[in-house]
């Protein structure tokens, strides 16, 4: 469509040259808004021209606006309302600018709308043709789910055998993982999908649930997982140096586990014996006010 050429008053009877009324803004966010109001109550005849569904721009997605820390919605609502409400504006969107000719003062804008698939006048914005489109909604169907590595015969007969002990129990996703847990010291990808196959639960889901609490791992994990304890009262009293001969005497970062399997070292936040700061545990037992010099000979009782 051809804008028309909408002569303000002052410029009727001008000449001519006189430059025309009607205005052209390009961008509906804030600023287009705010200039199209400007230009109205000049007296000039608008045309907002939007690519999008609305107008509105970044803004609208705000929270806050910076440095005053005012709501962005209570900025932009009135002016929206004002520009719409507007009879010197004409709000264009999804629209662009498809070609500009003239000369500055008389310029000839050509503008192509995009067809917006709803009847403006009797969109409420629910949003259901959207859910229903079925252009934009192609179905997409879930790959059928391939086990990255088949079980030996005996893991699948083992994991097999605790599957059948939970059939027909309800919920038996964490008891299953417990049991896994308690024979191989970690969860293995592999028997994870097996259990994802024969339970039919998705894979997402049994890692969600695995990755949530402390008491798996999907980590091979030593025979004895020793844990410092990085509180505050152990901290001050030299946990962090106590961390450091650990990680020397096993040979491991923090969170690791020795190529022999023999320790996983881990740290956590309180143990609840601050009096014996600092402090660690091995396999449930305590250890307080360790000194330095004596870790490996702690270390050694545990084979």
């Amino acid at each position: 469509m051809t804008l028309p050429d909408t002569k303000s008053p002052t410029a009727a009877g001008s000449g001519g040259n006189a430059p025309c009324g009607a205005v052209l803004v390009c961008g509906g966010g804030v600023a287009g808004i705010q200039a199209s109001l400007d230009l109205s109550a000049a007296g000039f005849r608008v045309y907002l021209v939007e690519e999008s569904p609305t107008i509105g721009g970044g803004m609208a997605r705000l929270d806050k606006t910076f440095p005053t820390g005012d709501c962005a919605t209570c900025i932009i609502s009135p002016k929206l309302v004002e520009c719409m409400r507007d009879y010197n504006v004409e709000v264009m969107t999804m629209a662009d600018v498809a070609s500009l000719e003239g000369e500055p003062g008389r310029f000839t804008a050509e503008v192509r709308k995009r067809p917006r698939g709803v009847i403006p006048s009797r969109c409420t914005g629910c949003g259901d043709c959207w859910e229903a489109c079925p252009v934009r909604n192609v179905a997409q169907p879930t790959p059928a789910f391939r086990p990255s590595e088949r079980l030996a015969a005996d893991d699948a007969a083992w994991i097999d055998g605790i599957l059948d002990r939970y059939r027909g129990d309800p919920g038996p996703l964490i008891p299953i993982l417990q049991d896994v847990s308690d024979d191989r010291r970690y969860l293995p990808r592999p028997v994870l999908e097996h259990v994802s196959e024969r339970l039919g639960i998705p894979m997402v889901e049994i890692l969600r649930v695995a990755s949530f609490y402390n008491a798996f791992s999907l980590e091979p994990v030593g025979r004895h997982v020793v844990e410092v304890c990085l509180g505050t009262a152990c901290f001050v009293r030299g946990s962090g140096l106590l961390m450091e001969r650990l990680e020397g005497e096993i040979g491991v970062r923090m969170g690791g586990t020795d190529p022999q399997g023999r320790f996983t070292l881990r740290s956590v936040r309180c143990i609840g014996c601050c009096a014996l700061a600092p402090a660690m545990r091995i396999g449930g037992i305590t250890f307080g006010k360790v000194r330095l010099d004596g870790v490996a000979e702690i270390l050694e009782r545990f084979q």
